[in-house]
């Protein structure tokens, strides 16, 4: 009786394997242990996970940010001290440019006010107020 060989070729996963921050670190640890099978069989497919690891990639993210220059800071300064509701396209354009460099990003611009807000105004912001808390 003849044995059939195994492929013994490695699956590659279609998934980036590089973390952006602790939740992606967690998703991974609970997949690869089975508990993200187990708490998606309890609690269904909308378990809350997606909005768990974007929370804790936001507050624990693995990327160090670079310097701000001082005429970057001087322009962040003017941008969160006025207060705007609304961001004019020209000022929009600056404050993506100071992101993708402090952050090496390639963020563009974009109409979408909530959009803006979470990734590039909220981040920057933090980033801005270790400057000013100094």
């Amino acid at each position: 009786m003849q044995k059939k060989k195994l492929d013994k070729k490695a699956k590659k996963s279609t998934k980036s394997t590089k973390a952006k921050g602790l939740g992606d670190t967690v998703e991974q640890v609970l997949e690869a242990n089975g508990i993200a099978k187990v708490a998606k069989w309890v609690l269904g497919e909308d378990c809350g996970c997606e909005e768990r690891k974007q929370k804790l990639n936001d507050l624990y993210p693995y990327y160090k940010p670079k310097c701000l220059t001082e005429d970057e800071y001087n322009y962040l300064d003017t941008y969160y001290t006025e207060n705007n509701n609304v961001v004019q396209p020209e000022i929009q354009k600056e404050i993506v440019k100071i992101y993708n460099r402090v952050f090496t990003q390639r963020q563009s611009l974009t109409s979408c006010s909530s959009c803006y807000k979470k990734t590039i105004h909220d981040k920057l912001k933090n980033v801005y107020n270790e400057y000013k808390n100094q």
